[in-house]
């Protein structure tokens, strides 16, 4: 007998088909895009400010501006934190040096540069693409979202900055100790005129 072989695997439809290249060719340009930082930054304050001029022209649409800045505080904080939570450390023993005088540990993120710029990229065409539909556009009397979203920024950072007080990190490289090679002085290479 004959075995006969049957293909079991569907054929692909173009939309499919169509959706995978769209989905490869993003991917493309997402990836070279990675080490130009200040022009992915600048494409994302240009997104910033198409959003917020299509809210201040609509006057309206607090409530998705208010659940934007939220999500953002969110990635703001896993940008400002550490891969490896200093204080969970200490329950678990120590592992690795903590002190000055031990071994140098580099900051890693929680949320790598890379992600935090898509993600907030991503939220504000979300967004934007939300103040074309009425139903998301609820009156509310948005200085009181204002104040509460500020207090909540305010108590955020001040708990972000008291965690990077307390644990001794700096999550951005300005202002950091830098080290370089020996250096030669010339005060001791002079020319003396006895």
């Amino acid at each position: 007998m004959e075995d006969v072989v049957t293909d079991t695997a569907a054929p692909e439809s173009p939309l499919a088909k169509w959706r995978n290249e769209v989905s490869r060719k993003f991917q493309h340009y997402l990836e070279r895009s990675s080490p130009h930082t200040a022009r992915r930054w600048l494409v994302t304050l240009a997104a910033a400010a198409i959003y917020i001029l299509r809210v201040y022209y609509a006057r309206g649409f607090y409530v998705i501006s208010y659940g934007l800045s939220i999500y953002i505080l969110n990635l703001l904080i896993g940008f400002l934190s550490p891969k490896v939570d200093p204080e969970l450390e200490l329950l678990d023993g120590p592992s690795s040096p903590t002190k000055h005088s031990e071994e140098f540990r580099p900051f890693v993120r929680r949320l790598p540069e890379f992600l935090f710029w898509y993600a907030i990229t991503k939220a504000f065409c979300v967004a934007f693409l939300l103040t074309f539909f009425s139903m998301f556009d609820v009156p509310v009397f948005w200085p009181i979202l204002f104040f509460y979203w500020f207090f909540l920024f305010f108590l955020t950072m001040k708990r972000q900055i008291t965690h990077m007080i307390k644990y001794g990190y700096l999550p951005f490289s300005w202002g950091k100790q830098r080290y370089s090679g020996k250096r030669f002085s010339q005060s001791t290479s002079g020319s003396s005129n006895d």
